[in-house]
């Protein structure tokens, strides 16, 4: 290979990979899915082979990077867009610690031991699963954790002594994008009723304005409709 057709191609390489990259999504390499990896390892080796293999065409190279960024994008917007295949395609958060107790099932289909999840603990600051009410491991392979109400850091609402009472023991996902979590609801011992008449309580005439709502560990509703206006 000529060097004048290796800097054409490096340069190439370069512009196109930085255009991609202006253009897909913005997310942290600690929260990207599975396919997100997958799919960034895939343009990374496009864009070696178009960048240094005489075997590749450049012509071929750059279809080859616009078409497989353009699958991404797409799987991203049907993402966003369809929950049901989000389900498949990204998985749900999965509960590993429920009210102080290890989900033993939970922990063994996520091919995790004690002793992993000992370490993701401590990464959060909880050096003790007494310590810990409830653990979720989110789909970027991260630990959320919320730790007993005792063993919380104080904050300016406990020391203005304000209290609330938690009829819930965490927040729990109602409305997204306009389509009821009926599971949820099930779970919280509340029905579809229910929701409306809070909505309607709201000032929202129909589900179907609700980009996301969420029910508080205290039983108060919060909304958020679509179409907010964004301040810059």
């Amino acid at each position: 290979m000529e060097l004048s057709d290796l800097f054409i191609r490096l340069a190439l390489t370069f512009g196109v990979l930085f255009i991609l990259a202006r253009t897909m999504s913005r997310k942290e390499i600690s929260q990207m899915t599975f396919f997100n990896f997958v799919s960034a390892i895939a343009i990374g080796s496009i864009a070696a082979n178009l960048a240094i293999s005489s075997n590749l065409s450049i012509r071929n190279g750059v279809i080859a990077l616009v078409v497989w960024a353009i699958f991404t994008l797409a799987m991203g917007y049907i993402d966003i867009k369809f929950k049901k295949v989000r389900k498949l395609t990204t998985g749900e958060p999965i509960i590993l610690i429920k009210e102080g107790k290890v989900m033993e099932d939970a922990l063994r289909s996520t091919r995790l031991d004690i002793d992993s999840l000992n370490s993701l603990l401590r990464q959060n600051n909880a050096f003790s699963i007494q310590d810990v009410d409830y653990a979720f491991f989110e789909t970027s392979g991260k630990l959320s954790v919320m730790k007993k109400q005792e063993k919380q850091p104080v904050t300016k609402e406990d020391l203005s002594i304000l209290k609330t009472i938690s009829t819930f023991p965490t927040s729990a996902e109602v409305i997204s994008d306009g389509v009821i979590n009926t599971n949820n609801l099930t779970r919280l011992n509340l029905n579809e009723d229910w929701l409306k008449q809070q909505l309607d309580l709201a000032g929202v005439k129909t589900i179907s304005e609700v980009f996301y709502a969420e029910v508080q560990k205290d039983g108060t509703l919060y909304i958020d409709n679509k179409d907010d206006n964004m301040m810059h």
